[in-house]
């Protein structure tokens, strides 16, 4: 019992897991992580996790592309190369609204991409670590760090009693798709 990194509590209903959860937060049992093969509406919130820091990372890359655009066109149109077309007067805003448009949709989609694969270890080459592969399948899954809570057996009657229809000692820390 001593090799077990975590303990898996499956669930076939996504009710039962989240009775699973309150009933293991009642006993002070601290969850690692749910697994879960759809989003459920308020696991966040009964885990604790905080709401997330993306949208301010996406603001700033949108402000950053409105300023890259907004720069670029300028030193072009007005620093560089002024011209006179049509009367215009070298600064006229209405030009500059489609580039900077364009550049802040661009820097903000692709800020995004590489900040989400950043923050969640998606890189090029790295296999995907998975607790277990019916987790994403057809289980719902609520792991328990076997170090953290000493008492595996007070744990598999806590998950047994909200309804869990297997519980594994996992040995190993993550199962690969090989």
């Amino acid at each position: 019992m001593s090799n077990t990194k975590y303990i898996l509590g499956h669930f076939e209903d996504p009710d039962d897991m989240m009775h699973g959860i309150d009933k293991l937060q009642e006993n002070n049992v601290k969850i690692y992580d749910v697994y879960t093969p759809m989003p459920i509406h308020g696991i966040e919130d009964k885990l604790g996790y905080k709401r997330s820091r993306l949208p301010i990372a996406a603001f700033c890359f949108g402000i950053t592309g409105t300023l890259v655009g907004f720069s670029m066109i300028y030193y072009m149109l007005v620093y560089d190369w002024p011209m006179n077309i049509g009367g215009k007067p070298p600064f006229a805003m209405p030009d500059f609204v489609p580039i900077c448009f364009e550049l802040t949709i661009l820097f903000a989609s692709y800020g995004m991409m590489f900040t989400f694969f950043y923050a969640n270890h998606f890189f090029p080459g790295r296999a995907p670590r998975v607790m277990d592969l019916r987790a994403t399948n057809d289980r719902f899954v609520i792991a328990i760090d076997a170090q953290a809570n000493p008492y595996p057996d007070k744990i598999n009657s806590l998950l047994n009693e909200a309804g869990a229809i297997e519980i594994l000692h996992n040995e190993r820390k993550y199962v690969s798709y090989e």
